[in-house]
C-alpha cells in the first residue's frame, strides 16, 4: 500500500511533460509481489527445491559409482567413495548457492559427522527407521529463519551399498573388506542391512535464494 501511495504522489508531482518510467513502475510491482509471497509458500518452495538438489545428488554419485566399479571392481568403488564424491556434492553447491553434505553417525570422514543441528534430526530418523516408521524430508529454520535446513534420510535401498557396507561375512568380498579396514580403520561402515539407516542428507538453503525462485 505504501509503494502504491508512493507510486500515485510519483504521478502527481511530475510535470504535465514527465511521466514515470516503465522501469520505476515494474521495481514498485516487484517489491509488491515479493510482499504478497507467504512463508507457507517459501517452506514449500524450500521442500521443492530440497527434493530436487538431493535426487540430482544422489543421481550424480550413483551413476558415478556404477562406473567406478564397471572400470575397477568394487575396490573402485572405495576409492571413489573416498576421492570423488565430496566434489561432486562441491559442484552442486557451487551451482545452487547452497551447502550440501551427507551426514552418519558413522562416517567415514570426521567432517560428515553430525553437527549440533542436524544430530537431533538424525537421531529421530534413526528411531523412525528401528521402529518401523516413515520418515518424510524436513525443513527446519536456522539463523532467525534466514537459512532453511533440510534433510532427507539416507537409507540402504539396493545390494550395491551392501557390497562396501553389508555384513563382512557374506556380502562383502575378502579383497574389499580389507581395503575398507585399512582406509578406515577406526570404523570401516559395515555390517548394515536392506533399509537401515545409512545417514542423512543435510542441505542449506539460504531463503533469500528460495525467494528467488517464486
Amino acid at each position: 500500500m505504501k509503494n502504491f501511495l508512493f507510486l500515485l504522489i510519483l504521478l502527481f508531482s511530475c510535470g504535465p511533460q514527465e511521466r514515470i518510467s516503465k522501469e520505476a513502475f515494474d521495481d514498485v510491482q516487484r517489491n509488491n509481489d515479493v510482499r504478497r509471497i507467504t512463508e507457507v509458500e517459501i517452506l514449500r518452495e524450500a521442500m521443492v527445491w530440497g527434493d530436487s538438489i538431493t535426487q540430482e545428488a544422489q543421481a550424480q554419485l550413483i551413476s558415478q559409482l556404477q562406473q567406478a566399479i564397471a572400470a575397477n571392481g568394487h575396490s573402485g568403488a572405495i576409492d571413489f567413495c573416498q576421492v570423488n564424491a565430496l566434489p561432486i556434492l562441491k559442484s552442486l553447491e557451487t551451482k545452487h548457492a547452497v551447502t550440501l553434505r551427507r551426514v552418519s553417525s558413522r562416517p567415514g570422514n570426521p567432517l560428515d559427522a553430525p553437527d549440533a543441528a542436524e544430530t537431533p534430526l538424525l537421531d529421530a530418523y534413526a528411531y523412525n527407521v528401528e521402529n518401523n516408521i516413515s520418515s518424510d524430508p524436513s525443513i527446519q529454520k536456522l539463523e532467525q529463519g534466514e537459512v532453511f535446513l533440510y534433510t532427507k534420510p539416507i537409507v540402504i535401498s539396493n545390494a550395491l551399498c551392501l557390497s562396501c557396507h553389508g555384513d563382512p561375512k557374506k556380502d562383502i568380498a575378502p579383497e574389499t573388506a580389507a581395503k575398507l579396514k585399512q582406509r578406515y580403520p577406526q570404523d570401516p561402515a559395515t555390517g548394515y542391512a536392506l533399509e537401515d539407516l545409512r545417514g542423512m542428507w543435510s542441505l542449506r538453503l539460504p531463503k533469500k535464494e528460495v525467494v528467488k525462485r517464486l
